[in-house]
């Protein structure tokens, strides 16, 4: 019967199969204190933030995640990553773990946003990232009343419980593997720990070689692995969503190489990554040049790949965008496209007020539809 329930859930467009990972938090807060456990090394230094690369694993490794599977954990670190404040230099999901190296910021500078005579409503603003109407206007009546009744102290003590959610590495991490445990055994049918025991973190120097290696080395994990032969191949690492255009992603990277923020094209991120990848990324083999002893990248295919200085054809681009985002995707001229989104205009959420989305790859006007709220066009 589960392998019945899996089965029949695939015939579902991906939204879909995905609407309880979309869901937004309702009536309760979701996330427990934490317990502790064991020591962790934490940056300490003033008005720095700090890099970690983390990891966990399924219990003995046994559970494989399947591809809507892995999109629901690529989701939800994203999302986890914009609440808690914290920010995805890459990531990688694989079968039965994870890789992701995040930046988690200076906590005391960054709550600074929550300040001031506004700092409130900009609080709700954001906790309404993970949360429902319905969950923030009880937390607004609950403060409310606590104020009305000269409890204000009680009212400061339940706005400061919020923050402390924000900037915290164990608690992201906790959530994002908590959250999605509770949607995995939900899909399919089961019950019991997900996840080995607490994820392994290391901490990265922020900038330089070590920061830049580590995030090779995760993106090179589906090669490492055999299987894909180019890491722009696998949909669900911090590279290839690059490649297909996410801004987060690029810009994550880009930090990874001590790039500016946008300078996953002018500054040529894009290519120095390219080749960091294959240089680092090449297969090695034992000492008659005869058996691998580490999979990777051929040797033939580094040296074309930095010969071409890490560049992609446009049309390659335009490509590995349409395979990872094509879930209802329109392809076309802008008034095609417009065409199509006029006749489907239901499909939209209620902001969205055109359809056409140029193509940044394309020498050529050429556009694209996405971001459906509905299912696919059919």
């Amino acid at each position: 019967m589960k392998a019945a329930q899996i089965s029949d859930s695939q015939s579902l467009p991906l939204e879909e199969q995905l609407v309880g990972v979309n869901a937004k938090t309702g009536l309760f807060p979701g996330a427990r204190s934490w317990s502790g456990g064991r020591l962790r090394i934490l940056g300490r230094g003033a008005l720095e933030s700090y890099c970690y690369h983390v990891m966990s694993r399924t219990c003995g490794g046994e559970v494989l995640f399947d591809e809507v599977e892995k999109e629901a954990l690529r989701r939800v670190i994203w999302r986890m990553a914009e609440f808690s404040g914290i920010k995805v230099v890459t990531y990688c999901v694989m079968g039965n773990h994870f890789h992701l190296l995040a930046e988690v910021p200076h906590r005391q500078t960054w709550l600074q946003r929550f300040e001031g005579p506004q700092g409130e409503a900009r609080l709700f603003e954001h906790l309404s990232i993970l949360y429902s109407k319905a969950y923030l206007g009880l937390l607004r009546d609950e403060l409310a009343d606590f104020r009305a009744r000269g409890m204000a102290v009680l009212a400061e003590q339940r706005v400061e419980a919020l923050k402390k959610r924000f900037c915290d590495l164990s608690l992201f991490v906790k959530e994002i593997k908590e959250r999605f445990s509770r949607w995995f055994n939900k899909r399919r049918g089961r019950r019991g720990t997900l996840w080995m025991d607490r994820f392994k973190s290391v901490l990265v120097e922020g900038k330089g070689e070590a920061l830049r290696t580590m995030a090779a080395y995760i993106d090179l994990n589906p090669v490492r692995a055999g299987l894909v032969k180019d890491p722009k191949e696998y949909r669900w690492c911090g590279y290839a969503e690059a490649l297909g255009g996410s801004r987060r992603a690029q810009r994550g990277l880009c930090k990874a190489q001590g790039k500016p923020v946008d300078g996953w094209r002018s500054a040529g991120a894009a290519e120095a990554y390219r080749c960091l990848l294959h240089a680092e990324g090449r297969e090695v083999k034992d000492a008659q040049n005869e058996r691998v002893v580490r999979r990777g990248v051929s040797v033939e295919r580094a040296r074309e790949v930095l010969a071409e200085k890490g560049k992609l054809s446009a049309a390659e681009l335009v490509r590995l965008r349409v395979r990872y985002f094509t879930d209802g995707v329109v392809l076309g001229s802008r008034e095609f496209v417009e065409g199509v989104f006029d006749a489907q205009r239901e499909c939209f959420g209620p902001r969205r007020k055109s359809g056409a989305r140029r193509m940044a790859e394309c020498a050529e006007a050429f556009y694209t539809l996405r971001q459906l709220k509905a299912g696919a066009v059919g």
